[in-house]
C-alpha cells in the first residue's frame, strides 16, 4: 500500500509530487534539479528558526502547568526545582536533537530518526499514533485554550458558554490551516510577531515580579521547601507537567530541509531558543510567587490572569488576549511542522502517495496540512481530550527517548557519518535514560491511562503488517486505499 512508481515526478493538478521513488533524498545533493520539479524552498533563517522553537514551547503551558508541578510537588522550592530541572533537560534533549539535524539533514524529526536507527516499524508505529491521535488531540487542546482566553474579556461576569468556545476554536483551527496552506513565508512571520507577543506576555508578568521581589515580598519564599512532601507517585506527574511546558524544542528538526545553512542554523536556534525560555519560565514562577501563595495558585483556573488581577488592574484585561495569542503561534507552529512529518512519511511509503505532493504556485505541502483538519474537529467536538493526552503523554516521551538513543546507537553503527555539531555522549545517555525511566515511573503511577494509551500505541503494529508488509491486498482493498 502507498508504494509510489519509481519515477521523477507524477503531475496531479494542481500538485507535483514531492520526490520520486519514496526516498528521503538529501536537499544538499549536487545532482542537478530535474525540469519542472517542485520542492519545498529554504526559507527558515536563523531567526525564524528561533522564532518556530519560542513560538511554539511558548504555549498555554507556562499560564497553567504551574498548578500540575506545585500539586504534584508540594512546595514552592520544589515546584521551582523542576521548572529548573525540566529546562535543562529538554535544552539537553534538544543539543541531542541539534546533532541529529546536521547529520541526518532531512525534514521528519521523531520519524525521520527513528527510522534510520531502527528501522520502518517502529518508524511507522510513531507516524501512525501521530497522525491519528497525538497531533489532533493535542492541536484541539490548545485551540480549545485559544478559544477560551479569545473570548474570557467579553464574559467577564459570567461564565462562557462551551458551544461558543468551541465554535471560535474551530475557526480558529481553520484558520491556522489555512495559512499554512497558503504561505510558508506569511506563516513564518506571523509565526516571528505571534513570538514577539509571547515574550512580551512574559515580561508583562516577570517586570512587575521583580519591582515586587525590590519591595521585600518575599514572604511565600520562606520555608519554600515545606509542605506536602513530594511522593515517588507525584513526581513523574510534575515533570510530565514541565515537560509538557517545555515541549516544542524539537520542532524545527520537522522542517530541516526547509531550513538555511542547517549546520548552522539548527544549533544556533536550539540554543538561543531554550535559554531564553527556560530563564522566562523559571522568572515567571518566581513572579507568580512574589504575590500569590501555593495554596491560592492551586485555587486559581488560569495563573496568569489572577496574577493580573492582584498587581495590573484594568490592564489585566489585556493578559488573556496575550494568551490566546500565545496559543495561536503554538498553534501555528505545530502545524507547520508535524505537517512536515506527514510529508516525510509519505514519502517513505508510510502514508498515503498525496500527502507527499506539494502545491505547484504556493510551494506548501497542502495534504499533509489539510489531513489533520477533520481529525481535529471529531477531537474537538467527540473527544475527551484531557484524557487522550494522558494516555499518550508516556508515548511522546517513549519515542523522544528511542530517538536519542537512536543517537548513541548511530555513533557505533555509523561512525564514519559527518557530525558537523557533536554533544558529549553523557548527555544523551542521560536524557534517554530520563525519558524511558519517566515512562516507567508513569507505569507504576498511572497504569491504567497508561496501559490504554500503550494499547493504543501498539495498534501501529497489525497496522505496518496490514498496510504496508501484505502485498498480495484484495482487489477492493487496494480500492478502497486508492493504490
Amino acid at each position: 500500500m502507498f508504494r509510489k512508481a519509481a519515477v521523477p515526478t507524477v503531475s496531479n493538478g494542481s500538485y507535483l509530487q514531492g520526490q520520486g521513488n519514496g526516498k528521503l533524498s538529501s536537499m544538499d545533493s549536487k545532482q542537478p534539479a530535474q525540469e519542472g520539479k517542485v520542492m519545498l524552498k529554504r526559507k527558515v533563517t536563523l531567526l525564524r528558526g528561533i522564532s518556530i522553537i519560542i513560538g511554539t514551547i511558548i504555549g498555554a503551558g507556562i499560564f497553567i502547568s504551574p498548578k500540575g508541578i506545585l500539586k504534584n510537588t508540594g512546595s514552592v522550592g520544589m515546584s521551582l526545582t523542576v521548572w529548573t530541572v525540566c529546562g535543562i533537560l529538554s535544552l539537553f534533549g534538544a543539543l541531542c536533537y541539534a546533532e541529529l539535524g546536521t547529520c541526518i539533514k532531512k525534514s521528519g524529526g521523531h520519524y525521520t530518526y527513528i527510522l534510520e536507527a531502527f528501522g520502518p516499524l517502529p518508524a511507522f508505529v510513531r507516524v501512525w499514533v501521530e497522525l491519528l491521535i497525538i497531533r489532533p488531540a493535542a492541536t484541539a487542546v490548545i485551540s480549545l485554550a485559544f478559544g477560551r482566553y479569545i473570548l474570557e474579556p467579553f464574559f467577564m461576569q459570567c461564565e462562557i458558554p462551551e458551544l461558543a468556545v468551541k465554535l471560535i476554536t474551530a475557526v480558529g483551527i481553520t484558520l491556522v490551516m489555512v495559512l499554512n496552506s497558503t504561505s510558508v513565508s506569511w506563516s513564518a512571520r506571523i509565526q516571528m510577531f505571534l513570538t514577539f507577543c509571547k515574550l512580551v506576555a512574559i515580561l508583562i508578568i516577570i517586570v512587575p515580579g521583580v519591582i515586587q521581589l525590590i519591595k521585600g515580598e518575599t514572604q511565600h519564599f520562606k520555608n519554600a521547601f515545606a509542605g506536602n512532601d513530594a511522593s515517588i507517585m507525584g513526581l513523574p506527574l510534575a515533570f510530565y507537567s514541565g515537560m509538557y511546558a517545555y515541549s516544542g524544542w524539537f520542532y524545527l528538526n520537522f522542517v530541516t530541509e526547509e531550513v538555511e545553512n542547517p549546520e548552522k542554523n539548527i544549533p544556533l536556534a536550539i540554543c538561543i531558543s531554550m535559554i531564553i525560555v527556560t530563564v522566562g519560565y523559571v522568572l515567571t514562577n518566581v513572579a507568580y510567587f512574589t504575590t500569590i501563595s501555593a495554596g491560592e495558585l492551586l485555587l486559581s483556573k488560569a495563573v496568569a490572569v489572577t496574577f493580573a488581577e492582584r498587581l495590573m488592574g484594568n490592564f489585566s484585561l489585556a493578559v488573556p488576549v496575550f494568551v490566546a495569542l500565545s496559543c495561536f503561534g503554538s498553534m501555528n507552529g505545530g502545524i507547520f511542522a508535524v505537517s512536515r512529518m506527514f510529508f516525510v512519511a509519505s514519502r517513505e511509503g508510510h502514508l498515503p502517495e498525496i500527502l507527499s505532493m506539494i502545491h505547484v504556485r504556493k510551494h506548501t505541502p497542502l495534504p499533509a496540512v489539510t489531513v489533520l483538519h477533520p481529525l481535529t474537529m471529531i477531537m474537538l467536538f467527540n473527544g475527551d481530550l484531557y484524557s487522550l493526552l494522558n494516555f499518550l503523554s508516556f508515548a511522546r516521551w517513549l519515542f523522544i527517548g528511542l530517538v536519542v538513543a537512536g543517537l548513541i546507537y548511530l555513533r557505533y553503527k555509523r561512525p564514519d557519518m559527518p557530525r558537523p555539531f557533536k554533544v558529549p555522549l553523557f548527555i544523551p545517555a542521560l536524557f534517554s535514560f530520563t525519558c524511558l525511566f519517566m515512562v516507567a515511573l508513569s507505569l507504576y503511577s498511572d497504569p491504567v491511562n497508561t496501559g490504554i494509551g500503550f494499547a493504543i500505541t501498539l495498534t501501529g503494529i497489525p497496522a505496518y503488517y496490514l498496510f504496508i508488509v501484505w502485498d498480495n491486498k484484495p482487489k477492493w482493498f487496494r480500492k478502497l486505499l486508492g493504490k
